[in-house]
């Protein structure tokens, strides 16, 4: 490749740079429906759990939702990585290789 970069390239690049993104944005939502989930565990441990079952019920939600949590963040940071990912083919595209 000589570094000239064709309008078919260029073409080419957009397309895969706009596939990442919307891959992007598919796990943004995965994030944003694990934080609800969240929010609806939240809810369920605020009732008033009187009983020995309804407590370590309770203390069962609160574990699945820390879990649920650190899954969320882990996705908001995939996110963060994919957009990066979409601005480096963006860029590559003048390299050779790419």
């Amino acid at each position: 490749m000589n570094g000239t970069l064709t309008a078919t390239d260029a073409a080419a690049c957009a397309s895969r740079s706009y596939e990442v993104q919307q891959l992007a944005a598919r796990v943004a939502s995965c994030a944003e429906e694990a934080g609800a989930v969240v929010a609806g565990l939240g809810r369920l441990e605020l009732q008033d759990w009187q009983s020995p079952a309804g407590r370590a019920y309770r203390n069962t939600l609160s574990l699945q939702a820390a879990s649920l949590r650190r899954a969320r963040d882990a996705l908001a940071d995939a996110q963060a990585v994919v957009l990066r990912h979409a601005q480096q083919v963006t860029l590559s595209s003048g390299r050779p290789g790419y």
